[in-house]
């Protein structure tokens, strides 16, 4: 028999999260209010809320399983609209620049950084190597909103480094399987690793056109049906279809939703001389319809970011902490730099795409909470490497605004020169 405090307890739950669903997108859109008024990105607001939010402050909200599922839900959506946007010819068109800095921005900051554990402070090869894996990360998400919040996520800089961190994103999901397997097994199955990077170029070679003649079904339907709601209803469900194949795949979840959103571009074409009709109307109809289930759910991603940071676990007053974290952050920065720099462009777009790269993000707190939970970091090993993911996910983003600035600045010194 059912008794009275099985059906009391999940209302109290309910009501809990109702509670924390409120905080957090009331604060979220405050905090993003603030820091606009203060001329900062939007997301800087969103991941401070988190801040405020989380352990590290006022301790009101802890992450969970409930939450970081709606906040992959508000990556995947926010990819999907990156890849409604995104017009793939100018992507192809910047696809070389694109494998020059992700390659570069990743080899550089793990070689270096792994260097610098294992001889500068004289760790172990596998924390070392972890280390090192952490400081690979970009985190796209923080990226694409960031560059959308300053209205340059279609300039060739913002291709460039969309392309880049698609890439980046791929590199880190085969690199975190590599050292999982070698921190678990003592070694490296390089048929393993070669299965997941077939899977995932298949998944990126497929889904475009599989999403595009979906989306012909969907637009039939929805010239004969009189109930309101098809579109986003039918997109949503499509998007998170695809996020599910990209997992299956062994590929990023939040790749699937940015594969749906490319192919319904209306920029998008598809390979092998295959022609369909693309209805600019359609396109615009999703764009209209989805832009407020976005903006809804994408929020919630920032604050998580924000609420997984726990700053009252570091030892503020110990100097290897300090000089650790100084170290590793200089690197994190000079990694992606290195890049940057193996492209021909002027050197403040350089310096963009440099600090566009900087941000880790959630995908840097996956490599540390992988190392903390498998016990290959310690306590100080782990707080220093969330200050760095903390000041590489803050700072940059600020920065960006100025070396617009400057960039904008220098051009029209050239011009007038």
């Amino acid at each position: 028999m059912l008794g009275a405090s099985p059906l009391r307890r999940p209302a109290m739950e309910s009501q809990d999260f109702l509670l924390t669903l409120l905080l957090i997108l009331l604060c979220a859109r405050l905090f993003a209010e603030l820091a606009m008024r203060l001329k900062a990105p939007s997301v800087i607001g969103e991941l401070l809320a988190g801040v405020a939010l989380g352990p590290s402050l006022m301790g009101w909200i802890e992450p969970n399983e409930v939450l970081r599922l709606l906040a992959e839900i508000g990556i995947i959506l926010l990819l999907f609209e990156v890849g409604l946007e995104t017009d793939i010819r100018q992507l192809a068109r910047s696809g070389r620049k694109s494998v020059v800095v992700a390659v570069g921005g990743f080899l550089a900051p793990f070689l270096l950084g792994a260097a610098l554990a294992y001889w500068g402070f004289g760790l172990s090869l596998l924390v070392s190597l972890f280390i090192g894996g952490t400081l690979t990360a970009t985190s796209i998400g923080i990226t694409v909103r960031v560059l959308t919040d300053l209205r340059r996520q279609n300039c060739e800089e913002g291709q460039v480094v969309l392309g880049a961190a698609v890439l980046d994103d791929v590199l880190g999901v085969i690199l975190l399987a590599l050292l999982y397997e070698f921190s678990t097994q003592g070694g490296i199955s390089l048929a393993n690793t070669g299965k997941v990077l077939v899977f995932i170029v298949a998944f990126f070679v497929l889904a475009p056109i599989a999403a595009k003649l979906l989306s012909l079904l969907i637009q039939r339907f929805d010239r004969s049906s009189d109930l309101p709601g098809l579109i986003p209803t039918s997109i949503v469900s499509l998007v998170l279809f695809f996020a599910w194949l990209a997992h299956a795949v062994g590929a990023p979840e939040l790749l699937g939703g940015f594969a749906a959103g490319l192919a319904l571009s209306r920029r998008f074409f598809l390979p092998f001389g295959i022609a369909l009709r693309q209805d600019d109307h359609f396109s615009d109809r999703i764009e209209r319809q989805m832009e407020p289930i976005i903006h809804l759910w994408t929020p919630l991603f920032f604050v998580m970011v924000g609420l997984s940071l726990n700053l009252r676990e570091i030892d503020w007053a110990s100097p290897f902490i300090w000089g650790f974290s100084a170290l590793f952050f200089v690197l994190a920065l000079f990694g992606k730099l290195v890049g940057a720099l193996m492209i021909r462009e002027h050197w403040t777009q350089r310096l963009i795409i440099a600090l566009a790269m900087a941000p880790r993000g959630e995908v840097g707190l996956i490599f540390a909470e992988l190392g903390r939970t498998s016990g290959i970091f310690d306590n100080e090993i782990y707080a220093g490497m969330i200050i760095v993911i903390a000041l590489t996910t803050v700072l940059p983003p600020l920065w960006m605004k100025r070396a617009y600035r400057l960039r904008d600045a220098c051009m029209g010194a050239d011009q007038s020169a």
